[in-house]
Parts: C-alpha cells; sequence; structure tokens
C-alpha cells in the first residue's frame, strides 16, 4: 500500500510501498539564513528539510511559517507522546462562528489533470463540500461553508506551483493568529487524480486534514512521523507554539482503523474522523 506524506510526495516509490519526502527543486539553491533556522530551532521545531518559499518557509512538509509568525513570542505548553495535539493559537469561535471558505473552478485545461488553470475540477469541489460535511457534521462551535467569491472569505485554496505539484506536495497551509483568526490559506495540488489516482474522499481528508491545521491542529504524530510514514523515526519538534495533549484521547498515535486524520501521511484512502478525533473537535470547539 502506497502512503503519501501530507506535505510532500517522494521522488521514489520504496519497495514497501512507502513515499518519502524531498525538497522542492526549485528551492534547494535558496539558502535559509541562520537566524531564521536559530529561530526556529528557539520555538521547539525541527528545522530539518525547511523549504523557502513565497509566504515564507514550509517545515514538517506542510505547514507554512510566516515572517511575521517567527517574529512572534508564543508561550510553552508542549506535552509530549500524546494522541491528538492543538497549537497555542485556536480560533476564536465567537468571531468565526462560521468560517467560509474559497475554493476557485477551473475555467481552462479540463480534464483530470486540469493543466492549464488555476482552479480546481469539480471533484476537488466536491471533495471540499466534503470536508466541510464532516466537520459540520461535529456540531462543533465553529462550523464552515463555502463561499461563491473570494471576496471576504476567511480561507481561500489555491493551487500550488507546477514545480511543487511536480515534485510531489500535496497540499500545505499555515497555524490560527494569536487574535484567532484562521489561516487564510490552503495551497493544494491539482493533480492528485491525474498523478496519485487519488480519488474524492480521499482529496477530502487531504482537505480536512489542512483545514485542521488552519483552526490548530498539529500532527497527531509529530514526534514519531514514522507512526504513519514508515522509515525512521522523525521528530518534527514539540515547538513552543504547543504541541498540546487534548484531553480525552489516548497516550499513543496509531494506525488503528484508517487513523486520525491529522497523521502526517496518508495512503491516499478515505480517512474520516476516527472517536478520539471527534473527542479532540469536540474538547477544542
Amino acid at each position: 500500500m502506497k502512503k503519501f506524506s501530507l506535505g510532500a510526495l517522494a521522488f521514489t516509490l520504496l519497495m514497501l510501498g512507502a513515499v518519502s519526502c524531498q525538497k522542492d527543486q526549485l528551492n534547494q539553491n535558496k539558502e535559509v539564513p541562520l537566524e531564521v533556522i536559530s529561530k526556529l530551532e528557539k520555538l521547539g521545531f525541527n528545522p530539518d528539510g525547511i523549504e523557502v518559499i513565497a509566504e515564507g518557509y514550509r517545515i514538517e512538509r506542510d505547514i507554512i511559517i510566516t515572517p511575521e509568525f517567527l517574529s512572534s513570542t508564543p508561550a510553552i505548553h508542549t506535552v509530549p507522546d500524546a494522541e491528538q495535539y492543538s497549537t497555542n493559537n485556536l480560533v476564536n469561535a465567537a468571531n468565526y462562528g462560521t468560517i467560509s471558505i474559497y475554493i476557485p473552478v477551473e475555467t481552462s485545461g479540463g480534464g483530470r489533470g486540469n493543466k492549464g488553470t488555476s482552479g480546481f475540477s469539480a471533484t476537488y469541489v466536491a471533495a471540499l463540500d466534503e470536508a466541510i460535511a464532516r466537520y459540520n457534521a461535529e456540531n462543533l462551535t465553529i462550523s464552515f461553508t463555502r463561499a461563491s467569491q473570494s471576496n471576504n472569505a476567511d480561507i481561500v485554496f489555491t493551487r500550488l506551483s507546477k514545480g511543487e505539484e511536480r515534485q510531489g506536495i500535496l497540499g500545505s497551509s499555515g497555524f490560527p493568529t494569536a487574535s484567532g483568526d484562521p489561516y487564510g490559506e490552503v495551497k493544494m495540488s491539482g493533480i492528485l487524480q491525474s498523478r496519485y489516482n487519488i480519488q474524492q474522499a480521499g482529496i477530502a481528508t487531504i482537505m480536512a486534514h489542512e483545514l485542521g491545521h488552519c483552526i490548530g491542529f498539529r500532527h497527531t504524530d509529530y514526534y514519531d512521523r514514522s507512526i504513519s510514514c514508515g522509515g525512521s523515526p522523525t521528530d518534527e519538534g514539540a515547538s513552543s507554539i504547543g504541541a498540546n495533549q487534548i484531553q480525552g484521547t489516548p497516550a499513543t498515535a496509531d494506525l488503528a482503523g484508517n487513523g486520525s486524520w491529522m497523521l502526517s501521511c496518508t495512503n491516499g484512502s478515505s480517512r474520516p474522523f476516527t472517536p478520539y478525533d471527534k473527542v479532540a473537535l469536540a474538547y477544542l470547539y
């Protein structure tokens, strides 16, 4: 069974069927300033594999770190080896009872690969509706709705660059602001069907994962990516932004059933919320 990193696919499939991660080839020649690496380390992140992107930097394969985030000084709260984790910053439900999401529809190129367009196919739109429905079925203090226009949308889906798509990035997003705003952009690959044969429910899972980051969830297995990705144990770093154990969730991450929607890697299949995922969502929201 193939495994895909939710941040990046590998340049080669391993014999065991797992897919490892690589840096964006377009960014390999861009040096990361030592002071940035130092700040990330002080925040508790593992800077290995850091990439330079337009918004700032990408770590953990799908987390966007902006210059504004680097300049912040969040409080330190870390609880290692727990199943579900949240950041210190969460969405302010009083201000964002309903979070609007916009996804552009393809306007040219057509086809399953969406070539020549900055938008997404009908399958992606349906997948976003499915991801939204998964969240809204939990009757949380926040809900999601799909906006018909990007103006004033709280979260906007955009296409990754062609280079990022070719080298295997599936999606990326960031964490809520200190003032309680959800992260405002989810960048998605538009070739999940044509290149990786990931279908609507699997795309919905990837979208729900990135939206999970936008509202404050860390990777379930951040402390040991090998749980879902295989290979050698890799710790992404607890970080002073928060890797807070969510009350009522178990002590360790595992792959029971299809596993948590916030695991680092996916096999491309549908991965709806597990019972403990639902506990975590209800506890935070």
